[in-house]
């Protein structure tokens, strides 16, 4: 079983286009196993919108794979985003590692572009049934709810066969997809330990239900961290994100990972316990140093431990 840390981050944290690839360069020199782009198409925020960010990491790595954290199935269409997820595979040599959901009912997203949250689990399913077969298959002949296709092709194919399907979201939806239809799991980067053991036993549970176990190592989890103080604002107001989404009652420690490096190993350790074996570390900095710093101590004080566990 591997054990790794990928690097991600929501909200682009760097002055510009510069920064960013100085970053993007140190993971690709570095033990960084992998980067983690969030999708947020509209909003006054800046978010790269992670396919087309993730096709230009493909053209400027060797190593690094690279996944979407996590793209909303419903607000795409099956056949382009087939072919655009093949196309970065192909392109990158089997380095892509796609990730889906059926985003949020306050999503802005859903009234820009005119479409009901109603029934997109649904729609979201089927999607999920043709991009793998779009991916395996020639000539894919599909009568659906939602989409009706017939004898239809994409060339070239996605080099990893079949390409993972990772799945985000933690309700008993998300859970039964995950099990019915993904290859692995990644939670968000505010839920707790606790939350996470709960949906990873119940996922196993429904898999080996359906005769499709999911590989042990194909858990993932994301984790906020800071090598600082829990009084530092990038802290502070990470904390206090966390309080907004979840409720005041919530203690960020439970959640974010703040301090030396024993203090992230040990929170990183605790979600080992429970099942994971994917992390996605999102460093909380607000400029351009600031993210190479804490992404650089991450790699020295925190990886080589990480990486070596069972």
């Amino acid at each position: 079983m591997s054990v790794r840390i990928g690097l991600g981050f929501g909200v682009f944290p760097f002055s510009g286009a510069e920064a960013f690839w100085r970053w993007v360069d140190f993971c690709e020199n570095s033990k960084v196993d992998s980067i983690w782009l969030s999708e947020r198409l509209v909003g006054r925020q800046d978010f790269l919108e992670p396919i087309s960010a993730l096709a230009a990491i493909a053209g400027r790595t060797q190593r690094l794979k690279f996944g979407m954290n996590t793209t909303v199935l419903p607000l795409r269409d099956p056949l382009v985003l087939a072919k655009e997820c093949a196309t970065i595979d192909y392109l990158s040599n089997g380095r892509f590692l796609p990730m889906f959901g059926v985003g949020g009912d306050a999503a802005p997203e859903w009234q820009a572009v005119g479409l009901a949250t109603r029934g997109r689990g649904q729609r979201s399913n089927e999607m999920l049934v043709l991009l793998d077969r779009l991916w395996t298959e020639d000539d894919v002949t599909f009568d659906g709810k939602f989409y009706h296709y017939k004898d239809v092709t994409i060339r070239p194919k996605p080099k990893q066969s079949p390409l993972p399907i990772w799945i985000g979201g933690s309700s008993e939806a998300a859970i039964e997809r995950t099990a019915r239809f993904g290859t692995g799991w990644l939670s968000g980067a505010a839920q707790s330990p606790a939350q996470v053991a709960r949906v990873i036993k119940a996922i196993r549970s429904r898999a080996a239900e359906l005769g499709r176990p999911i590989e042990k190592d194909h858990f993932g989890a994301g984790l906020s961290y800071r090598f600082g103080d829990w009084d530092q604002p990038e802290v502070q107001s990470a904390a206090e994100q966390i309080k907004a989404r979840l409720g005041e009652d919530t203690d960020p420690r439970a959640h974010l990972a703040v301090g030396d490096a024993a203090a992230i190993i040990d929170l990183v350790e605790v979600l080992r316990t429970v099942g994971v074996s994917k992390f996605v570390m999102r460093p909380l900095a607000f400029d351009d140093e600031d993210m190479i710093d804490q992404s650089r101590r991450l790699e020295a004080e925190v990886i080589p431990h990480v990486h070596a566990l069972p």
